[in-house]
């Protein structure tokens, strides 16, 4: 049974006939397919990057039922439905759980902290907040607690770029987008297409 609404199915030819030329493998594909049915931004297919061997890992993780940790809660409705009709992930919003415990310290960093030390094993998805993200690289610098993985893809101006050089020096199974863009639809779309990838490899 197919996981994609027929709208999605027809958007989904559009983009295979638009896209031209590229260099992914089909998980991949399938991957930056979504994040290009998100924003309709085809640039994406140049700002997508997945460490090796990430997608096996994360869709194994997905399949045990790994926790699903977000940022804010755009990213926990962007990927309700698709969790509920595959593996039943548990969705915690680390935005929920902030409270400022240090000076100049954001919601979204604390909440991210906060939500690390209960789930650490737990994958962790950023659409929107740079601190959320630099505050859980700065933490997995200190621990040999591995998580299932990273997804960083924060929008925007500030710390963003920072926020994503910073994941990529860590060696745990991630996927970034480079440069300035990203957001929560982004990061809904990678999770609902990990998501798909793993159910799809599910015995019949």
């Amino acid at each position: 049974m197919s996981l994609l609404h027929p709208i999605a199915q027809a958007s989904f030819a559009i983009i295979d006939r638009e896209i031209g030329p590229h260099p992914f493998d089909p998980p991949s594909y399938s991957i930056l397919r979504r994040i290009i049915h998100s924003t309709a931004d085809f640039e994406f297919k140049n700002l997508l990057e997945i460490s090796p061997g990430a997608i096996a890992h994360l869709t194994q993780a997905l399949r045990s039922g790994v926790p699903i940790i977000t940022d804010v809660a755009m990213v926990s409705v962007g990927i309700q439905t698709m969790v509920s009709r595959t593996f039943q992930n548990p969705i915690i919003t680390a935005l929920d759980h902030g409270s400022p415990t240090a000076p100049g310290q954001t919601r979204s960093a604390a909440g991210m902290l906060r939500a690390w030390q209960q789930w650490p094993h737990g994958l962790f998805v950023i659409g929107n907040a740079p601190t959320a993200l630099l505050a859980l690289c700065d933490r997995l610098q200190q621990t040999p607690v591995p998580p299932a993985g990273v997804i960083g893809v924060p929008v925007g101006f500030v710390n963003v770029v920072e926020s994503k050089a910073a994941l990529a020096q860590l060696p745990v199974p991630q996927i970034r987008i480079a440069g300035r863009k990203g957001g929560s639809p982004v990061a809904a779309a990678i999770v609902n297409a990990l998501l798909e990838l793993a159910y799809s490899e599910e015995p019949a």
